[in-house]
């Protein structure tokens, strides 16, 4: 059993270790930004909506992603536990996480931060590549296609998402220090927080994060 969440800023590597992390303990990762996305390529009513937000590196509204995230920690696939990863982003959406965690007779047990500096960031959002196929990440410095443009795996185009620019990602780090940041103050009241080293290579976060965490 593991209910834990992912702190860190855009860029800071939290899908990469979120992808180790549900491999080594079986739990269901649960990414807010990936159901936006989805609803986004079906072209549904929230998709549109947070298309908004999400091109001029806006949070999408409080309200709007707790609704998702609660309704999908109720699925059974969390009954032993669960990764968050972009939720929650503000002390708001922390409470009310508590309240609902509370009311299903549920608690967290690990707050991992993952702290990046900000110039770092921006090098690793502005050359993120994206495969449009099959949806593989990649980096033009630290992590290139065999074939530039072209997804290892694949074959599919790679593509910069619209809001992987200097501007909207500068943009995207100011509004995670002015909103999401108060989450490790909150979560370091509550005793459940692990600061991370981000800027070490992928190995050393992780091994880290699996201290923390344990075996």
């Amino acid at each position: 059993m593991l209910r834990t969440i992912l702190l860190g800023p855009p860029g800071a590597g939290k899908g990469t270790q979120a992808v180790k992390i549900v491999e080594k303990y079986h739990i269901p990762h649960i990414s807010t930004g990936d159901i936006f996305r989805e609803n986004i390529k079906k072209g549904t009513e929230l998709g549109k909506k947070a298309q908004e937000y999400m091109n001029r590196g806006e949070l999408v509204p409080d309200d709007l992603v707790i609704d998702i995230a609660t309704t999908r920690l109720l699925e059974d696939d969390c009954k032993n536990g669960f990764l968050l990863d972009g939720f929650p982003r503000t002390v708001y959406q922390a409470e009310k996480l508590d309240a609902f965690l509370a009311a299903n007779g549920m608690k967290l047990d690990k707050v991992i931060d993952i702290a990046v500096e900000k110039e770092e960031l921006i090098t690793r959002l502005t050359g993120r590549r994206v495969c449009k196929g099959c949806g593989a990440s990649y980096h033009i410095v630290n992590i290139p296609s065999k074939q530039e443009g072209i997804c290892d795996t694949c074959g599919g185009e790679l593509f910069q998402r619209a809001d992987d620019n200097v501007e909207t990602v500068t943009n995207r780090i100011e509004v995670y220090n002015n909103q999401t940041m108060p989450l490790v103050d909150y979560y370091e009241k509550a005793g459940v927080i692990v600061h991370v080293d981000g800027a070490e290579s992928l190995d050393n976060v992780f091994n880290a994060i699996v201290d923390a965490l344990g075996e």
